[in-house]
């Protein structure tokens, strides 16, 4: 799986975390292009699929209490090994956090940016053992 980027997204729409994937993407087209996913995805209801075509992009998300996750992938991947993607990193980040929510990531942002590096290798899925992804978080921990 190629994950292209990673938004995790309030209910409000306010981004609390980005990863692009994608280093050829200027940061203007990064914005505008996260402002049309958020607005198509957050205006879909419940009882609609967790899955969108935009632009060349598949994108994938999923809700957790207050928080969207949403991923962009290429157009021909697996939407059931996304899904699977996404709830890896919420259950890795509700074991590190210990429940996560909207204000640990805000105040926490490099070690959840760390985390999904931990995870993803340009752009490629390389970790989903939530042992193996906390394992350098929490050496990273002791060091300091």
């Amino acid at each position: 799986m190629t994950v292209k980027f990673i938004l995790l997204v309030n209910k409000q729409g306010q981004t609390r975390l980005a990863k692009y994937t994608d280093v050829g993407m200027a940061v203007e087209e990064r914005r505008v292009l996260e402002g049309e996913i958020v607005r198509k995805c957050l205006a879909r209801s419940e009882k609609q699929c967790s899955f969108i075509e935009h632009r060349n992009y598949k994108v994938v998300y999923r809700r957790y209490a207050s928080l969207f996750f949403l991923v962009g992938v290429d157009s021909e991947e697996n939407e059931l090994a996304t899904l699977e993607f996404i709830h890896c990193l919420v259950e890795t980040l509700d074991r590190y956090f210990s429940n996560v929510c909207e204000l640990d990531l805000m105040f926490n942002l490099e070690m959840a940016h760390f985390i999904v590096d931990e995870m993803l290798m340009n752009g490629c899925v390389v970790e989903t053992n939530k042992h193996n992804i906390l394992a350098p978080v929490q050496l990273l921990e002791k060091a300091n």
